[in-house]
């Protein structure tokens, strides 16, 4: 590959980023769903082709968030675990988490598996493509009797909820299981001792749009749509810069976040992690981390800007990450080169 065809592609690349970004910046978010702050630290969880694309023998995860404690009696919960390594061009995965909120204690429990495939484009193998798939089930449940509804109102003791007046509700049961399937690519520069190393990437989840109710009605889950982009910087030795942004869509609900990240390297590879991440008319997030060897540790905390910011008094979500990543027997990598 030519080096007017590389730096053709890079501009070319870096164009197609910002006009992305302008577009989707002048999107708003309409609702919210379950969702990560540290979106990219379950990086199967984001697109199934990173799974396996690491520069290690395997990866473990494991990941928890709490939101709205402070305008919910049960704030919203969500754990995860994860595990994933490559196998030649290939990587392999499963992905479990278990999503609850609310007084009826609803409740998403997914386990998925995944396969990622790494192309490469050139002789140097700088230029890569994944793609990966991922499938499995995903059991969802509630508690109808810890909620009350309309029939149970009654104007006796000022009005209140008589929960043994029949709630009028018919459903076919508490619980349902379905199965989900999800794809996604991404192109990454993996060229190590270099300033820039680009990557954007693509996925879709609920692809078969399973049906899912509790009433037995006919509701399609709706395809969920991702695009994830960003470079790393490599400003130094000691300073790496790591600005990115996810947009999301799903039916009219649509979030965009952005992020930028400072890497600051000590010895040994060694570096702390801290920086602003703004999810538009959501939250404004402050996170901080440390990567030392094999681990590394993640903390953010959202403040709530959205209109619900007077009643939660601009609290929001508190999120931690831990990442172990088993290393190959060989020295260390430069402070600047890319870490995927």
């Amino acid at each position: 590959m030519s080096s007017k065809f590389i730096i053709a592609f890079r501009l070319t690349f870096a164009k197609i980023v910002i006009a992305l970004f302008c577009v989707f910046q002048a999107q708003t978010i309409s609702a919210q769903d379950f969702h990560l702050s540290q979106y990219d630290a379950p990086p199967m969880f984001l697109n199934p082709a990173m799974t396996g694309m690491f520069d290690g023998q395997f990866r473990l995860h494991g990941h928890y968030r709490t939101q709205w404690a402070a305008v919910a009696s049960k704030p919203f919960t969500t754990a995860g675990l994860s595990f994933d390594m490559p196998i030649k061009k290939f990587g392999i995965g499963l992905q479990v988490f278990n999503y609850r909120a609310g007084i009826g204690s609803y409740n998403a429990f997914s386990a998925l598996l995944s396969v990622g495939y790494d192309v490469v484009f050139d002789k140097a193998q700088n230029h890569h493509l994944a793609l990966g798939v991922q499938g499995g089930i995903v059991q969802k449940s509630v508690n109808f009797n810890q909620l009350t509804f309309g029939n149970q109102y009654t104007t006796s003791g000022g009005g209140t909820f008589d929960t043994s007046i029949p709630t009028g509700e018919s459903y076919s049961g508490q619980s349902y299981l379905i199965t989900d399937f999800n794809a996604g690519a991404l192109y990454y520069y993996a060229k190590e001792n270099v300033r820039l190393n680009p990557f954007i990437g693509f996925s879709a989840f609920h692809l078969t749009q399973p049906n899912e109710s509790f009433y037995g009605n006919n509701n399609k889950l709706p395809i969920r749509y991702y695009v994830h982009a960003g470079t790393k910087i490599n400003v130094s030795e000691k300073v790496q810069l790591l600005p990115k942004f996810i947009y999301m869509k799903q039916v009219n609900a649509q979030e965009i976040t952005a992020t930028l990240l400072l890497h600051y390297f000590l010895k040994d590879d060694t570096y702390l992690i801290f920086g602003p991440t703004y999810r538009n008319k959501d939250a404004a997030i402050i996170e901080a981390g440390i990567k030392k060897g094999s681990y590394t540790a993640r903390v953010s905390y959202d403040v709530n800007t959205s209109s619900l910011k007077n009643t939660s008094n601009y609290r929001g979500g508190f999120e931690i990450s831990l990442t172990y990543i088993a290393r190959k027997n060989k020295p260390n990598p430069y402070a600047n080169c890319p870490r995927l």
